[in-house]
């Protein structure tokens, strides 16, 4: 129970990393408001069933009136806000650079980065005036090591990876902490879209060889990342990226 007594927002938490960051937080105590623009409120029932506070609200991460009501909504039905973690993100299917259209670009942009900037405008005065907070932000391994045919992907990543960093120094004498947990790829519904086409043993050899591990990741392992960064454990620890990549950005 390291999560007890907190409440945290978990974006993207309909499928993927997001439903099990949601699951696991809830399975330590936290009370949980899943936010994303697919319907998420079957797994908050079976998340308030198993014993733990749990609600859903609609939401697109990119709209400024959503990411206020969902705030809103943490603080009015689940009685406040300790933990944000931003995971809701757009894929990009492995392709040319050059052959990127601008409405998938600038989707790319306003849910992986532009999301960020508006939850820390209503979550950090929120968190400045009780005093503590935690915000944990889904990077990937593509910050680090990009691979090729996800240019625009990856460069979202990347702008993740630095705004952590700065969040992490500007709010760290506020004592909210700011980190982000750096997935290598993984077993989701946006796997298809990243390798761009289907999944196979023989399609997911190639990402699997880059790996020492030898296996992609699992909303299991970056669910357990985010417990640890939201617990008490982890206290004195901001502007971290948090590599669960199985060794791959050795």
């Amino acid at each position: 129970m390291r999560l007890e007594g907190k409440t945290a927002i978990v974006t993207g938490a309909a499928s993927g990393f997001g439903e099990g960051i949601a699951r696991s937080f809830a399975a330590e105590g936290a009370a949980v408001l899943l936010a994303d623009i697919a319907d998420a409120s079957t797994i908050a029932s079976e998340i308030a069933d198993a014993g733990s506070a749990a609600q859903f609200v609609r939401a697109d991460v990119s709209s400024d009136a959503d990411v206020e009501r969902m705030v809103a909504s943490a603080q009015q039905k689940l009685g406040g806000l300790d933990i944000l973690v931003n995971n809701a993100g757009v894929p990009q299917r492995a392709q040319p650079l050059w052959e990127m259209d601008e409405e998938l670009y600038d989707s790319i942009y306003d849910v992986n980065v532009k999301s960020i900037f508006l939850a820390a405008r209503h979550v950090v005065p929120v968190f400045l005036e009780q005093g503590s907070g935690c915000i944990i932000n889904t990077s990937s391994t593509a910050a680090q090591r990009p691979r090729p045919g996800l240019t625009w992907y990856n460069s979202s990543k990347g702008a993740v990876h630095t705004m952590t960093k700065s969040m992490a120094v500007e709010l760290g004498p506020h004592n909210i902490r700011v980190n982000s947990i750096c997935p290598v790829i993984g077993e989701t519904g946006m796997l298809e879209t990243f390798m761009g086409t289907a999944d196979t043993p023989k399609a997911r050899e190639p990402y699997i060889a880059g790996i020492p591990l030898g296996r992609m990741s699992t909303p299991r392992d970056v669910a357990g990342a985010a417990v640890f960064l939201a617990s008490d454990d982890a206290e004195f620890i901001t502007g971290v990226a948090l590599e669960v990549d199985g060794g791959r950005s050795v």
